[in-house]
């Protein structure tokens, strides 16, 4: 069995998730608050694939992640079984935050996107600079000033 951090397309991590009945209600459609979930997961695998863990950041750098702020725009649901892509990009890197955009899609289509101010925290829940190594490497899914005016 191969277990998969997804992969950067074109400036853009793309991270596949199945649908499970754990996710859905009665109806066979996916719980809205499993959407954030599976948000935290592509970010997560985000970080592994550009070789930075959450576990080995903080270890490392004594620094984590934390969601600051979330806008969610639900647009169509999705359903058992189905496959779903949820691509991240990161909109704005700075000092000790992050900006990214998150769109979760079934064929090409948008159901759900996400919009997160994500801050980096110290040992103590301070606020911290964001590890100029760690910078660096989020740079390979962080949008051109281009990009963003299309989505």
């Amino acid at each position: 069995m191969t277990i998969t951090s997804g992969e950067i397309r074109g400036g853009v991590h793309v991270f596949p998730v199945r649908v499970y009945y754990e996710d859905t209600d009665v109806g066979g459609i996916v719980y809205y608050a499993n959407y954030l979930k599976f948000a935290e997961r592509a970010r997560t695998e985000l970080l592994r694939l550009v070789g930075f863990g959450q576990e080995e950041m903080f270890a490392t750098y004594g620094v984590g992640f934390a969601v600051r702020n979330c806008e969610i725009d639900y647009r169509m649901p999705a359903r058992l079984d189905d496959l779903l892509e949820v691509h991240s990009r990161m909109v704005e890197l700075r000092g000790a935050s992050l900006r990214t955009e998150q769109i979760i899609r079934r064929g090409g289509g948008d159901l759900v996107r996400l919009r997160l101010r994500v801050a980096c925290m110290d040992r103590e829940g301070r606020p911290a600079r964001i590890p100029e190594p760690v910078m660096a490497a989020l740079g390979q899914v962080t949008a051109r000033q281009d990009d963003t005016a299309k989505t």
